[in-house]
């Protein structure tokens, strides 16, 4: 660098009034965070475009109509996020309350290590969140879980209702998107993962298509959106539980517009597997010998092995997935859907 140059950059960099101002290449911003692994290889996929990643900090906005497990996937990131950090909590906002403590049980989260706040309108939301984003250090790790930002009411909204007024309140979608301008640079510029449950609703196209509802703010913010659908999964006549579709409708990581399906029976749960026999026929590490008929191809050698597996055999089979998800296999997932 000419010394005019570097005199020039000196005196840039002292006249900054911005605690953070540095050169480019020693920006804390640009340094690669952590990402904190689900547990779960398809819901990593959704989130990062490798099966072994997961979240990364910054905003993800989990949408979907009611009973589409909106809040139990954003409890297993919660869940991967303690995991992965050993000094790291969570902090809940609730103003829907149907999540009962047997949820974060059941996702093996410390209870220990969340902060629960129940809030009655965007306002309260709006002046505790940015207090706690403000008093958090370089190091801290925190997971925020807004739960939801769908049906969260503005305080005119409920002054309103007290008053005897019917009209329709023009604030909230403003305030919905002050709150998230104000949010977004400190999930970027400190170790904060917000995740925030959404409602959709239905455009009235002639191809009608999921949006999210609440304005722009939450959508121009995120770094990831899924809008979930879910199809059943019948024994019969019987409803064992339901395929979840992730339908990536915006992401850092992964191409817009790809589906992710995760299998939820009512008697086994999250199918942690789930989403990657497909993947692995269609790849070719499995082949179809024939209907209802898997082999699993032996990557080292491509030869294929006489025993025969059924589609159930490789729901949260542990042992025979760890033989299939080698370097290989994740790296021809990562080449399918990352960008």
């Amino acid at each position: 660098m000419a010394k005019a140059a570097e005199s020039l950059r000196d005196r840039m960099l002292k006249t900054s009034t911005i605690k953070k101002t540095t050169i480019l290449g020693d920006s804390q911003i640009f340094q690669a965070k952590k990402f904190y692994d689900t547990g779960i290889p398809i819901i990593n996929l959704a989130l990062s475009g490798d099966v072994d990643k997961g979240l990364y900090h910054g905003v993800t906005v989990v949408a979907g109509p009611s009973k589409h497990f909106k809040t139990k996937f954003s409890l297993e990131m919660m869940a991967g996020f303690l995991r992965n950090s050993k000094n790291g909590m969570g902090l809940v906002y609730d103003n829907e309350f149907g999540s009962p403590a047997k949820y974060f049980e059941t996702s093996n989260i410390d209870q220990d290590r969340v902060i629960y706040t129940p809030i009655m309108n965007m306002e309260e939301l709006k002046f505790d969140i940015i207090k706690q984003v403000e008093s958090f250090t370089d190091e801290d790790e925190v997971f925020i879980l807004i739960d939801s930002i769908g049906n969260v009411a503005s305080k005119k909204e409920l002054d309103d209702a007290m008053e005897g007024e019917s009209k329709q309140d023009m604030t909230r979608a403003k305030m919905m998107k002050s709150i998230f301008r104000m949010l977004t640079p400190y999930t970027h510029t400190k170790n904060i993962c917000l995740v925030a449950i959404g409602h959709t609703y239905q455009t009235q196209e002639m191809y009608s298509k999921s949006v999210v509802s609440g304005g722009t703010g939450s959508y121009y913010a995120a770094d990831n959106i899924w809008i979930i659908g879910r199809q059943q999964i019948k024994d019969g006549k019987d409803v064992e539980g339901y395929d979840y579709i992730l339908n990536i409708e915006k992401s850092r990581f992964v191409r817009e517009k790809t589906k992710f399906p995760i299998s939820v029976t009512y008697d086994d749960g999250i199918d942690k597997w789930s989403g990657m026999l497909d993947l692995a026929v269609e790849l070719g590490y499995i082949i179809k010998p024939s209907k209802g008929k898997y082999q699993v191809i032996d990557q080292e050698t491509g030869e294929i092995p006489d025993k025969e597996y059924k589609k159930e055999d490789f729901t949260n089979n542990d042992y025979l997935w760890n033989s299939i998800m080698t370097d290989k296999f994740k790296e021809a997932l990562t080449k399918k859907y990352a960008l």
